[in-house]
């Protein structure tokens, strides 16, 4: 019994204090032939449900803008959850969010979606928008790189309590989306892909998930939210559409992490 007491102690310590702590950088190959030839070695940053001041604080957001910027993404996408619902934030947080992504430095643009726990907080937009982030929800933009061929990217704001992702895509120019090769989606709860025609996308970007949180030996991520049930692990393949699923940064419900260190993804397009 105190053989036992002392591991699960040794393993509630570890997850509280040290599985939460550090940025790692998960890097994947994105290769795909309808990739136009400029996108060549193209670099998008996804980064992910913070959850300010659960188990996130100031010097984390440092060593974030840290790692990006050493990065030096092309475009930043963040995916939602920036602040928490169960905080009471004071104007200084605020500031510091602000000054956090002003910080993160892009060589094109700098996008952002929402996720379930910002759309409770009336000036989530004027932060994103007084860091120079760029609203994506519910939206689209034609991305160029030095040539005419565009990529399209398309975002949809949470769907946890409406779901908007349907008409998201159909609101898309028609033209557009049958002439435009290789496109992107981002949204935030992952398991929406259901819900819609994903075959229309070559790559889908989520978040919400955590990657479960608390990972075991054999078993993966055990801490799922709701639409986060069936996506949850850091990459699926359906079809020829290929989904990955940020483990993002902060915590929610349960203030641990194990053998799933805060990351943010960088992906790097080719197209052969």
């Amino acid at each position: 019994m105190i053989i036992i007491i002392i591991l699960v102690t040794c393993f509630l310590l570890y997850s509280r204090l040290i599985g939460t702590k550090g940025i790692i950088t998960k890097e994947y190959s994105i290769i795909n032939s309808n990739i136009p030839n400029s996108f060549y070695g193209y670099k998008i940053v996804q980064l992910s449900d913070i959850h300010y001041k659960v188990t996130t604080d100031k010097s984390d957001l440092d060593k974030i803008v840290k790692e990006i910027n050493l990065l030096k993404p092309d475009i930043v996408i963040f995916s939602g959850d920036l602040l928490d619902n169960n905080i009471k934030y004071e104007n200084k947080d605020y500031e510091d969010l602000t000054k956090f992504l002003t910080s993160i430095k892009a060589n094109i643009e700098k996008y952002y979606i929402s996720g379930e726990e910002d759309l409770k907080f009336n000036n989530f937009d004027s932060i994103m928008s007084n860091g120079n982030f760029k609203n994506l929800n519910n939206s689209y933009e034609l991305i160029y790189n030095n040539e005419t061929t565009p990529i399209l990217l398309v975002g949809s704001s949470s769907n946890y309590y409406e779901d908007n992702i349907n008409s998201t895509i159909n609101n898309i120019n028609s033209e557009i989306m049958n002439n435009t090769k290789y496109k992107i989606l981002i949204i935030h709860e992952p398991d929406f892909i259901d819900k819609i025609d994903y075959s229309k996308f070559n790559l889908i970007l989520a978040g919400h998930s955590h990657g479960g949180q608390i990972k075991l030996p054999f078993i993966g991520g055990i801490i799922k939210d709701k639409y986060s049930n069936n996506y949850y692990k850091e990459y699926y393949e359906l079809g020829n559409t290929l989904v990955y699923i940020s483990s993002g940064i902060g915590t929610s419900k349960f203030k641990f992490r194990f053998l799933n260190k805060p990351s943010i993804n960088l992906y790097r397009l080719r197209n052969k």
